[in-house]
């Protein structure tokens, strides 16, 4: 049992894997907070590419 225990406190190689799991977390949040800041934005270019997608259509 003790050995186990010594073993489960030097090993480290879950360590990277909870740092890359948190980093991509924060890339997660901050893409979020970019595409809800940027949506009134985004929503008015795309129906002004739709418009005149549908404009060209027509003609």
């Amino acid at each position: 049992m003790r050995n186990l225990v010594t073993r489960l406190v030097k090993e480290e190689s879950g360590q990277g894997m909870a740092e890359y799991g948190l980093i991509l977390a924060l890339v997660a949040i901050a893409a979020i907070t970019a595409l809800t800041a940027l949506s009134g934005g985004i929503d008015k270019i795309l129906s002004k590419v739709g418009k005149t997608l549908e404009d060209s259509a027509a003609d």
